[in-house]
């Protein structure tokens, strides 16, 4: 059968914070010759996939929202799973983007079309052209399995925690891999109902109290009839964690000391066994891996039922998990909570650049791109949440939003100049990531410890190395003198036009 061809001037890959995002601002810069492709059946990316027992954001519900959109009726400090999904449906419906997505809609294969200037795109449905891409797949959409041998041979009930199987666990013994963000929010939610609960952990995580609460009624009213409130109160959240989190935590980590021994003094109030206490202890600098939060982890790891693990699996058998020194724990269902391919983005093998390179053999060495933008060899392709513009402080949504002002700059100084495509010079790009890397240098985020940060070199791709006030105003402008510009006339050999 052969596809249906379709032209766009943007094609937006998710409908994540990052995709929603963008198709809005799309549409209200009166940009409505787009289109967003999404593999799943709904909108929402990683909001709508996990749906773990407990799963919440852990940025303050007021700031993890779009500026141009807050939400008058979280319901607490710290916004569940299900109201975030819930507000990038109202998102998407209420700025009318429902008709310019095309759901269960995996991209197959990206191209740059040298003759063309355009992208070529490939899905299971049709085949769509786009003088535009821009990805916002995510970085944390591709769960990662432990490498454990026999892990595929356990014949209970396997699963990783944002793939959540919604089965009963009542009575059951449970086993978890992993301690991160994730592991901490659904092991309280299902202590209660199993009959042994093993978590395997490698590191132990710093955690602080969450000190979540519901927001009372009378304050939603207010937000509702004055934003302005609501928008003080949020710009007083941004910038008590910028000016005070990002310094205290992250820059040196000599600097961390004063704060780690109010963690550890939270732990020792929680936590009275000695042994158990030993075992939670940190032994690398606060903020080398991702600062946790919450108000029940060691509560319930404490209970009878619970035992923390930290002796190295050597298989997984088929009905329980197996120690290397001869410790054997009988398992019914085992959670792997242990993380995403954070550094490695899967969906590059599918995009190929102007010399017929995917962005995957681009990043071999590493990931890269320009003030995690865009990239050279690939003109006219934008990334969303890109290497180097993770935060461990602060809301991404602010991030986000930044990229999108840029972009949109982009799109309206091709429109203005009649450009058909700009790419990122190679030695812009190859500075700004030595400048980047060097100021990474020295920060706790380098000092030492394994984290989803590093990428297999030890390389840091994940995180912005400064203020996000300082990122939005390197991206204020698109800087036109950083790129390769390609006028319109300038389409195909042999002199053939295709525009105007």
């Amino acid at each position: 059968m052969t596809l249906e061809t379709s032209h766009f001037q943007v094609a937006i890959i998710g409908t994540g914070f990052s995709g929603l995002g963008m198709a809005i601002r799309l549409k209200q810069s009166s940009l409505h010759d787009f289109v967003v492709l999404e593999r799943a059946s709904e909108v929402g990316g990683t909001w709508l996939e996990n749906t773990y027992p407990g799963c919440a954001c852990d940025i303050p519900s007021h700031l993890y929202s779009f500026s141009f959109a807050l939400n008058p009726d979280w319901s607490r400090v710290f916004s569940p799973q299900p109201e975030i999904w819930a507000y990038l449906q109202h998102c998407a419906e209420r700025y009318g983007i429902m008709l310019h997505i095309r759901f269960s809609c995996p991209l197959q294969e990206a191209a740059w079309d040298n003759a063309a200037q355009h992208w070529q795109i490939t899905t299971p449905q049709d085949r769509i052209t786009a003088d535009v891409l821009v990805m916002g797949y995510g970085p944390l959409s591709e769960p990662t399995l432990p490498d454990i041998p026999g892990l595929d041979k356990f014949q209970g009930t396997l699963f990783h925690s944002a793939q959540w199987n919604h089965h009963n666990l009542n009575g059951q013994r449970v086993a978890v891999i992993g301690s991160g963000a994730s592991a901490i929010q659904f092991v309280p939610q299902i202590q209660p109902k199993v009959s042994q609960l093993v978590m395997f952990q490698r590191t132990p995580p710093w955690i602080f109290p969450r000190l979540d609460k519901t927001i009372p009624r009378w304050q939603r009213k207010l937000y509702r009839f004055l934003p302005l409130a609501q928008r003080l109160v949020r710009a007083k959240m941004y910038w008590e964690r910028e000016l005070r989190g990002l310094p205290l935590f992250y820059y040196k980590a000599e600097r961390t000391k004063k704060v780690e021994q109010l963690a550890l003094k939270y732990l020792a109030k929680q936590i009275a066994d000695p042994t158990l206490r030993t075992k939670l202890t940190p032994n690398y600098a606060l903020g080398c891996k991702r600062v946790l939060i919450s108000d029940d982890f060691y509560q319930a790891v404490s209970k009878p039922n619970v035992q923390i693990e930290t002796g190295r699996i050597k298989e997984i058998q088929p009905d329980g998990v197996l120690l290397e020194d001869g410790t054997k724990y009988a398992v019914d269902t085992l959670i792997c909570a242990t993380g995403f391919r954070a550094t490695e983005a899967p969906i590059a093998h599918l995009v190929r650049g102007r010399e017929g390179q995917s962005l995957a053999e681009e990043w071999r060495e590493a990931a890269q791109a320009y003030l995690g933008t865009t990239v050279a060899g690939f003109p006219n392709l934008f990334l969303l949440i890109g290497p180097n513009t993770g935060l461990g402080h602060n809301s991404m949504i602010f991030m986000i939003e930044a990229q999108i002002g840029y972009i949109l700059d982009a799109l309206r100084t091709m429109q203005r100049e009649k450009v058909q495509a700009i790419e990122v010079q190679a030695k812009i790009q190859t500075d700004f990531n030595l400048q980047l890397q060097h100021r990474l240098q020295g920060t706790v985020w380098n000092s030492g410890c394994k984290s989803w940060y590093l990428d297999q070199q030890g390389r840091n791709t994940t995180i912005w190395p400064g203020f996000t006030f300082r990122f939005r105003q390197k991206l204020r402008r698109f800087d036109r003198a950083s790129y390769s510009l390609t006028p319109i006339k300038v389409l195909r050999e042999n002199n053939v036009r295709v525009k105007t």
